[in-house]
């Protein structure tokens, strides 16, 4: 591993540990709305293995966000979440195995509306907390958001 990319590595993996957990599914939610892009745009330039491959990843971030949910926080809220990342996941599996965008698309304007949800949560929150902490922001290409990255134990409350 080079230099440049070893002192990436660690900046996306001190970003990851020291993020509050609201912070970690929002980068969890850019990963999965990025690789539903690639896998979209793979798909429209004919690339199966590059549209298989993005799908899959952000199949497994879906995954991740899903095991992140803790019922005993609030079940009902819960299970509507759980739901909501089943039909996600199941637009991204339909999307790769039919080799057709739309399903894709249809999982793409969820997650970006769940995006902008989880967004105004985390201004909410910043504003009941008082002055905003200092954290470093998240690369762009962060790929911690993908679940192979993320730490085990790690979950998100909803």
């Amino acid at each position: 591993m080079s230099t440049t990319a070893n002192g990436s590595y660690e900046y996306l993996k001190n970003t990851v540990l020291t993020a509050p957990p609201e912070q970690l599914h929002m980068m969890l939610l850019d990963g999965a709305i990025r690789f539903t892009l690639r896998g979209i745009d793979s798909l429209s330039h004919k690339d199966i293995e590059g549209a298989f491959n993005a799908f899959e990843r952000a199949q497994r971030i879906v995954i991740q966000m899903s095991d992140g949910l803790r019922r005993e926080v609030n079940p009902a809220l819960v299970d509507q979440m759980a739901a909501l990342y089943h039909f996600i996941y199941r637009r991204l599996v339909d999307a790769n195995m039919l080799r057709d965008c739309k399903p894709a698309e249809e999982a793409l304007q969820i997650l970006r509306h769940q995006r902008e949800t989880w967004q105004l949560v985390i201004q909410k929150l910043a504003e009941a907390s008082g002055p905003p902490a200092v954290t470093a922001p998240a690369p762009a290409a962060a790929s911690a958001a993908t679940p192979g990255a993320a730490q085990p134990g790690l979950s998100i409350q909803v």
